[in-house]
């Protein structure tokens, strides 16, 4: 509760000048369920500014998805229809190849992180750290 509370609250703070950008890319959140899309989202629009958000929590949505214009922010255990609820397992089914979206893993586990990256993602952050600069940076990178 207290988590969710930060995050209508953070919404609602001005924006610092200069702090978000305009990206082509699409950010997809994969996997979340409702009040951790919130958060996301809010964090997602400071940080990188006008960009296309969509949330999406099963594979036959996902698929037109699978392309290098998309960043995916995909959840460790993954809410939802997916052949597996592993979200490390689905950034290594969708990372590999010349035309494969952006994965960052959302977890606050260090273990989980590196196994992500090992699988093709690049450095993600946990829930826990949604409001720090450095999220805001990878963000930033990511939606380049």
């Amino acid at each position: 509760m207290i988590t969710f509370l930060r995050s209508v609250l953070y919404a609602l703070l001005p924006r610092r000048p200069g702090s978000a950008m305009n990206s082509t890319r699409t950010i997809v959140l994969v996997g979340h369920c409702g009040p951790d899309m919130f958060m996301l989202k809010t964090a997602v629009s400071r940080a990188v500014g006008a960009v296309p958000i969509e949330s999406i929590n099963d594979a036959e949505t996902l698929a037109p998805h699978l392309h290098g214009k998309t960043v995916l922010l995909v959840n460790r255990v993954l809410d939802g229809a997916f052949p597996s609820d592993s979200g490390i397992d689905l950034i290594g089914e969708v990372a590999d190849g010349a035309d494969a979206p952006t994965c960052i893993l959302i977890s606050n586990l260090p273990e989980a992180q590196e196994r992500a990256i090992a699988a093709g993602a690049m450095p993600g952050f946990g829930k826990n750290a949604l409001y720090d600069a450095t999220t805001a940076e990878i963000l930033r990178e990511a939606a380049e």
